[in-house]
């Protein structure tokens, strides 16, 4: 907010130490310090709207305790009447909370969604739903987990760097026109965070991360995807859409040094 491109590392670095610390001290266990922070993220993101109770609209699944915080999984799941138009999960004791902003097209079938992402230390993981009429459902999990942030992207920063951009997509299961379909998103990038550091030269590795990406089908919006520091290296998304026909589904990545990716993938009649 007040800190330059130039700086930002560096705070988010000095954040990731003060948060962990926080983290050992607390042990987790600190509900009212959990509770204070998620008000403050709530009127951050939502404003002065009313956020009700998930019932059965919207599920969350996490592990309980990740067996590597740098890729904790994260299921979504929607159920109900009314179409989802946008999910928001946010991750509430990150230094960069609001992990990612899905915001669902017509091509989308968007019952279940999952993602990986990076814990930086016990936290609650809020998934929050909105529908077609404007109405916002949230539910929340707890995660134990610690030390994603600063966890590195590869065995080196080259090493990570290799293949940038490169996406394969796998569709799970036979794809029918008319049916419901889900497909897993795999996107090359090492995601950097501007917390990672590099172990030979004791400088912290410079940011670079996926900020948006979007996905269509025969030229419809099956999503687009707003992100930041907490998608997890080599993002891994699985989604559903309902291929009508034979067509293409086209991906579209932008990242935050400017680069862009491109690719599309064959979707089979069935």
């Amino acid at each position: 907010m007040g800190a330059t491109l130039a700086t930002r590392p560096l705070i988010l670095a000095l954040s990731c130490v003060v948060l962990a610390g926080t983290a050992a001290a607390q042990d987790g266990d600190d509900a009212s310090a959990q509770a204070a922070r998620w008000e403050s993220l709530k009127q951050s993101i939502f404003g002065q709207r009313t956020l009700l109770d998930s019932g059965g609209v919207v599920e969350l699944e996490t592990p309980q305790r990740a067996l590597d915080a740098a890729l904790v999984p994260i299921t979504v799941k929607f159920a109900g009447g009314e179409r989802i138009k946008d999910l928001y999960v946010v991750i509430d004791m990150n230094p960069a909370p609001l992990a990612s902003h899905f915001s669902f097209g017509p091509e989308a079938d968007p019952r279940v969604l999952k993602m990986r992402v990076r814990v930086n230390q016990y936290t609650n993981v809020h998934a929050i739903a909105e529908t077609a009429s404007g109405r916002l459902y949230v539910t929340q999990k707890y995660v134990k987990a610690a030390g994603g942030c600063s966890a590195p992207a590869g065995p080196s920063d080259e090493a990570a760097l290799a293949g940038l951009g490169e996406m394969r997509l796998h569709l799970l299961g036979a794809a029918s026109p008319g049916a419901p379909a889900q497909a897993q998103l795999m996107i090359r990038h090492p995601n950097f965070n501007g917390m990672q550091m590099n172990q030979l030269t004791q400088i912290y590795t410079p940011a670079r991360y996926i900020k948006t990406i979007d996905v269509t089908y025969g030229g419809g919006r099956v999503f687009h995807l707003d992100s930041d520091i907490s998608l997890s290296t080599d993002p891994v998304i699985t989604f559903g859409f309902t291929p009508k026909e034979k067509g293409q589904l086209e991906v579209v990545a932008h990242d935050s040094a400017q680069a862009v990716f491109k690719q599309r993938f064959d979707v089979p009649a069935g």
